[in-house]
C-alpha cells in the first residue's frame, strides 16, 4: 500500500513544471566570521491554469530549492484561460514598488514579458500575452505582483455565477446592442 502511494505522489508530482526565478547567496554573520547560505524562488504550474510560486532558504543550493518547490505546490491558484492560451481581459497588479500590466493578446504572439513574469505564464501554460512590470524589479515583488494581477482574472462564467444570469447573456449582450445599432442606423 505505502508503494502504491509513493507512486501516486510521483505521478501527481511529475504533471508540475517547475523554473527557477531566482537564486540568493545570504550570509550570516557569527563570531567566526560568516556562514553562508541559499535562497531559492521557484514558479511551478500544471501547464493547464494553475500555479504557484515558492521561497525556500538551506545552506545548499538543492536543498533551498527542494523546500521552495514544496512551497509553490502548497499554495497553488488556478487561474481562467480564454480558449487555454491567453486571458479574458487587462489585468493590473502590485506588490510593494513593483507593479504589472497583463494583456490579452491575438492568437502567435507569445509570451513578450520580462524574466520572472515569463517563467509565470510559461508554467501557467498560457501561450499569449503581453506584460509589462513598472517600479521594482525586485522578482520576489515582480512574482508577486503577477500573482496579484492573476487573482484579478475573471472568465465569463465566474461573472455570470455571480451575477446570477447565463452566461450567453453575459456575452452576447455586446454583440446584441451592437446589432439594435446597426438596424437603427439602416432604418
Amino acid at each position: 500500500m505505502a508503494r502504491n502511494d509513493m507512486r501516486n505522489r510521483d505521478d501527481r508530482d511529475s504533471e508540475f513544471v517547475d523554473k527557477l526565478v531566482h537564486i540568493n547567496r545570504v550570509a550570516k554573520v557569527v563570531k567566526g566570521g560568516r556562514r553562508f547560505g541559499f535562497a531559492a524562488l521557484v514558479v511551478v504550474g500544471d501547464q493547464k491554469g494553475r500555479v504557484g510560486f515558492g521561497h525556500g532558504k538551506a545552506r545548499e543550493v538543492p536543498e533551498a530549492i527542494r523546500k521552495a518547490t514544496e512551497s509553490a505546490k502548497r499554495g497553488m491558484i488556478r487561474v481562467p484561460l480564454r480558449e487555454g492560451r491567453t486571458l479574458h481581459h487587462d489585468v493590473r497588479g502590485r506588490h510593494g514598488a513593483g507593479k504589472v500590466v497583463l494583456r490579452a493578446a491575438p492568437a502567435g504572439t507569445g509570451i513578450i514579458a520580462g524574466g520572472p513574469m515569463r517563467a509565470v505564464f510559461e508554467t501557467l501554460g498560457m501561450q499569449d500575452v503581453v506584460a509589462k512590470s513598472i517600479g521594482s524589479s525586485n522578482p520576489y515583488n515582480m512574482v508577486r505582483a503577477t500573482f496579484d494581477a492573476l487573482g484579478k482574472e475573471n472568465s465569463p462564467r465566474m461573472v455570470a455565477a455571480r451575477r446570477g444570469k447565463k452566461v450567453s447573456e453575459i456575452v452576447s449582450r455586446r454583440r446584441d446592442g451592437a446589432s439594435e445599432l446597426a438596424e437603427a442606423a439602416e432604418a
